[in-house]
């Protein structure tokens, strides 16, 4: 091929021209895009760390400058202090109540049954009736037992009549004896004939008394005082002996509640159930917010149940009013004991953390310290502090997530922000009773403009 070629000319002049070109272009385009994330990224990084820094400084917390002309808002850098609830520390007494899931149960619940197989003839209660014991619920046809019963009695008249001529032979005999005119043999078996009638006749007497009782139980009454259930079934069906079920009586003046309480509680419970006292029990609803009835603990179980760990109760209420119905599921407190003139706290003002449990305790009126104190009983709402506390201390109840030892604080409410706010000065500063200081006063306003 020569140099006159076509295709070595076109390949010799296309070829190395068009990456030299191209080259250049895309990396000065990669370089100009790079160098635009790199400005970016660093002003979005100094836009987040001013104001982050703002918030740290607006809000009070431990980074925030403390200094006249510091850095902050407006050109202050004081801590903003916090605005919390405060409550006092109050002595009263604390009840010691255990609380277990228990169930309604009344102490008498009768399937009433027939004794004697028969027709229901008749049905003499209404459904949801209150009954007392012995009133008439059902009559089952009893002409048929009354016809037993007379031919049973009438048996029993024939052997009675029987009995009574062998006992006339049987004297006769023994007078014959006496004057040798008969064996004692024919005396022997008289007196065997005698005792032989007086057996029929004890069990002839024997069938009419069981005939009376069948017709007895003809008439179907109520065993127990209480309230009957839905009708079991209808009249004009035959009654099974002891197999069909005509109503359900449940009694429910006085009722129980059958609850349960853990293994650890058992001794102290006993504790007091020896001693004689008398153990108040309230039931409250499923939702644990109404109090249902109030009655007393009777009797505890003989065994703890090993597969949960915990031991029954009794508790008997009267039930006047039928607050309780019978399977209810409810909740009930029992009440072991009483604290008497304990230092009560709430219960939202207690913490737990590094120093154990503790509080935010008032020193003056705006700084707050930590104490850590020891706890008793509590009731929900409150709490009895057994260390660390004394009747009349002021303790943060509300707003405690961003305090900390030492920080300054503003009351806003609870108990004792009135009577903070109603302190006099002391004489010979120019405030009266209930006002502020003038120094306070210009502290507060300031602090109030500088917040956001």
């Amino acid at each position: 091929m020569n140099e006159s070629s076509p295709i070595r000319t076109e390949t010799a002049r296309e070829y190395p021209a068009a990456p030299v070109r191209a080259r250049p272009r895309r990396r000065s385009r990669l370089i100009r895009w790079l160098l635009v994330l790199l400005v970016l990224g660093a002003a979005g990084a100094v836009a987040h760390r001013w104001y982050d820094k703002s918030r740290t400084e607006v809000a009070g917390e431990p980074g925030a400058t403390n200094g006249r002309g510091g850095p902050g808002r407006g050109g202050r850098g004081h801590d903003q202090p916090q605005a919390v609830g405060i409550a006092s520390v109050t002595k009263g007494d604390m009840p010691v109540v255990l609380q277990g899931l228990g169930t309604v149960t009344p102490l008498a619940t009768v399937t009433v049954r027939s004794q004697i197989s028969g027709y229901l003839t008749e049905i003499g209660y209404r459904e949801g009736q209150m009954v007392k014991k012995g009133d008439f619920l059902a009559q089952i046809d009893s002409r048929p037992y009354e016809a037993l019963l007379a031919q049973y009695q009438g048996q029993l008249a024939r052997d009675q009549a029987l009995l009574q001529n062998s006992k006339l032979d049987l004297a006769r005999f023994q007078r014959l004896a006496q004057q040798d005119s008969i064996s004692k043999q024919n005396v022997d078996t008289q007196g065997a004939l005698v005792k032989q009638n007086e057996g029929t006749v004890a069990a002839d007497q024997a069938l009419v008394d069981q005939q009376k009782l069948n017709i007895a139980y003809t008439r179907i009454t109520s065993p127990v005082d209480g309230r009957v259930g839905l009708r079991q079934v209808d009249q004009g069906n035959y009654i099974t002996a002891a197999s069909t079920a005509i109503v359900v009586v449940t009694q429910l003046h006085p009722i129980s509640v059958v609850f349960t309480l853990p293994e650890d509680d058992v001794a102290r419970v006993m504790r007091r159930v020896r001693s004689g006292a008398k153990l108040t029990v309230r039931a409250y609803d499923r939702g644990d917010a109404h109090e249902i009835a109030t009655g007393i603990l009777d009797t505890v179980d003989n065994q703890i149940d090993t597969t949960t760990g915990t031991v029954k109760l009794r508790a008997l209420f009267q039930n006047d009013d039928e607050a309780l119905f019978p399977n209810q599921f409810v909740n009930a407190k029992l009440t072991v004991d009483t604290v008497r003139d304990a230092a009560v706290v709430p219960t939202g003002a207690i913490l737990r953390g590094t120093p154990g449990t503790y509080v935010y305790l008032m020193d003056g009126d705006d700084k707050v310290v930590v104490r850590p104190i020891k706890i008793g009983e509590s009731d929900g709402a409150r709490t009895v502090a057994v260390e660390g506390l004394a009747v009349g201390d002021r303790v943060v109840v509300d707003g405690t997530d961003r305090l900390r030892d030492g920080a300054s604080v503003r009351i806003t409410g609870g108990p004792a922000a009135g009577e903070a706010s109603a302190e006099g000065k002391a004489p010979g500063n120019g405030a009266t009773a209930g006002e502020a200081p003038p120094a306070e006063t210009g502290r507060r306003q300031r602090r109030q403009r500088s917040s956001p």
